[in-house]
């Protein structure tokens, strides 16, 4: 069975990089030796045709790989690669500054909610960090669920500095779909935590 993607990343000189499926799911693994001779050197973003086998660890890695030129595939993938959020990306955190300094002078939080925000946003783009270490040398990667919980948790802010500085986990819309719905519900949290009514359901635990 065949599946397309785009190579989303490439070390020329060591001879391999990965492949995101434009149907969703992790990346795949894919070295030079895997492309046929009609293909020439693989280039980041290219679109293309592949199969799935497992490597000698148990591991996926693509095989028979070959360029796709037709114009279909090239929009499917550019509709289910690109996330529509990058506008809104530069924005979401000096406007999170200011609702927070909001909420800061009308109810008064207590000085730990600054802290956890900061320590899990550090977390966060350490995170982010290692996962695009490990995609680049085929290593073990951070499951998106955990990514997720980070933000959830409060690291919203570190993850997306990471998606802007570092390019991981930027484009893929699915990915990006489910990033700023943690980041929604993070902030409505922090609203009903901090305001009267959840104070003093807290004076009451």
């Amino acid at each position: 069975m065949r599946f397309e993607g785009v190579i989303k990343s490439w070390n020329d000189d060591r001879g391999f990089g990965f492949i995101e499926p434009t149907q969703g799911g992790q990346e795949v693994f894919v070295h030079v030796k895997a492309f046929t001779r009609r293909s020439g050197r693989p280039q980041i973003n290219q679109l293309v045709s592949f199969e799935v086998e497992l490597g000698p660890q148990g591991k996926k890695r693509a095989r028979n790989v070959e360029p796709v030129r037709t114009v279909r595939s090239a929009s499917r993938v550019r509709r289910n690669a690109t996330a529509p959020w990058g506008t809104a990306t530069l924005f979401t955190i000096p406007a999170f500054l200011v609702l927070y300094l909001t909420v800061s002078v009308l109810w008064k939080p207590p000085p730990w909610v600054a802290a956890v925000y900061v320590t899990v946003s550090l977390f966060t783009f350490v995170a982010y960090a290692a996962d695009k270490a490990a995609a680049e040398r085929g290593g073990w990667r951070t499951p998106e669920g955990t990514l997720h919980a980070l933000s959830l948790a409060g690291g919203w802010p570190g993850a997306l500095l990471a998606q802007q500085f570092q390019r991981h986990k930027s484009t893929k819309a699915e990915f990006r779909s489910t990033f700023w719905g943690t980041v929604v519900v993070n902030v409505i949290v922090f609203l009903l935590l901090c305001s009267p009514a959840g104070r003093s359901w807290w004076a009451v635990l």
